[in-house]
């Protein structure tokens, strides 16, 4: 398992990951058109891994090359569902991550929500199935899911979901930043693996993106796993350029934004 943790985790234990995951987890958007290139892209300028679908593995081997592989693991609603949680559950087999080259996997876990005994049930059995394997699993921790709620992603609701991702037994976490740093190292410092910290569908300004990105690793956070907040950029690369000299050189964002 070590050896498949250090291909997404690099040498000084942080990692930045690109989340193209979209298409398998909820729905296709047309950005992703030009997928081998935006991976390509990303990965002259720095990323660690890839957070993607069992499709674009098997399709753009030659742009991932060397990447970190983590196969998204679930999903089985569309954007054209009324419902997105309900039918949300472990789609792939360890064995199946494992014939494709990745090198570990991720799925959601919703605790608070509808349907968490479903997401909660799916991340412990893949976990143990994984166990067997020495496959890492991630977990993507979110309170109430994608359910709307004014007390969802709350601090406290955010430890919570990610102390039981660690007690569940994933190898990672990927969650919410929950806004400032003080709070966020509670977060951190109550969640025993290491916490990645989620891009958010909404747009960002860059400095807005890479000040969260650096609070969140002055909290405590060991790298990013982000998407849209890359790959919808007119130029990918040159973000990515940006978030590696904050999680990988420790750079300042004024430093930071010259890049892009």
């Amino acid at each position: 398992m070590k050896r498949r943790l250090n291909n997404i985790f690099k040498s000084d234990g942080k990692s930045i990951v690109l989340a193209i995951d979209h298409g398998g987890a909820f729905n296709v958007l047309p950005e992703l058109n030009n997928t081998g290139e935006i991976i390509e892209k990303c990965k002259e300028s720095g990323i660690d891994a890839i957070l993607t679908t069992y499709g674009i593995v098997t399709s753009y081997q030659k742009e991932i090359g060397d990447l970190g592989i983590i196969l998204r693991a679930d999903g089985g609603v569309s954007q054209l569902a009324k419902t997105r949680d309900k039918s949300v559950e472990v789609l792939y087999s360890v064995e199946t991550a494992l014939r494709i080259g990745a090198d570990g996997m991720l799925c959601m876990g919703f605790p608070g929500a509808s349907n968490e005994d479903t997401t909660l049930k799916g991340l412990a059995r893949l976990v143990a199935e994984a166990n067997e394997w020495n496959m890492p699993i991630g977990a993507e921790m979110l309170p109430r899911g994608f359910e709307p709620a004014e007390d969802s992603r709350t601090p406290e609701n955010v430890a919570f979901a990610c102390r039981l991702g660690a007690e569940i037994g994933a190898d990672f976490i990927k969650t919410d930043y929950t806004g400032d740093k003080e709070s966020f190292k509670k977060v951190v410092e109550g969640c025993y693996k290491p916490v990645l910290v989620l891009g958010g569908s909404k747009a960002k300004e860059d400095r807005d993106l890479l000040q969260m990105i650096k609070d969140s690793m002055d909290a405590g956070a060991r790298g990013v796993i982000i998407g849209r907040n890359i790959w919808r950029r007119p130029d990918p690369g040159k973000v990515c350029a940006a978030i590696n000299a904050i999680v990988h050189e420790n750079a300042e964002v004024e430093e930071a934004l010259k890049l892009l």
